[in-house]
């Protein structure tokens, strides 16, 4: 899995607009040992559907969790 940074540089947004993803529940990570959040592929891929359906399409939170419910 992908640190924060990292998951955040291949989803193409800022890492703070993750962590408000990862704070709605739009994706959840798993924990490492030390307690860090850790991205796997299928975590960046749907951070890029998020930020494509909310940056290209105007599509709200609200409607993207449903969408990727």
């Amino acid at each position: 899995g992908s640190s924060v940074s990292v998951a955040a540089a291949l989803a193409e947004m800022p890492p703070q607009t993750l962590r408000t993803h990862a704070g709605l529940g739009l994706v959840v990570p798993s924990r490492a040992k030390g307690g860090g959040r850790r991205y796997s592929p299928r975590d960046v891929y749907r951070l890029r559907l998020i930020q494509r359906l909310s940056q290209e399409e105007g599509v709200n939170l609200n409607g993207i969790r449903r969408i990727i419910a």
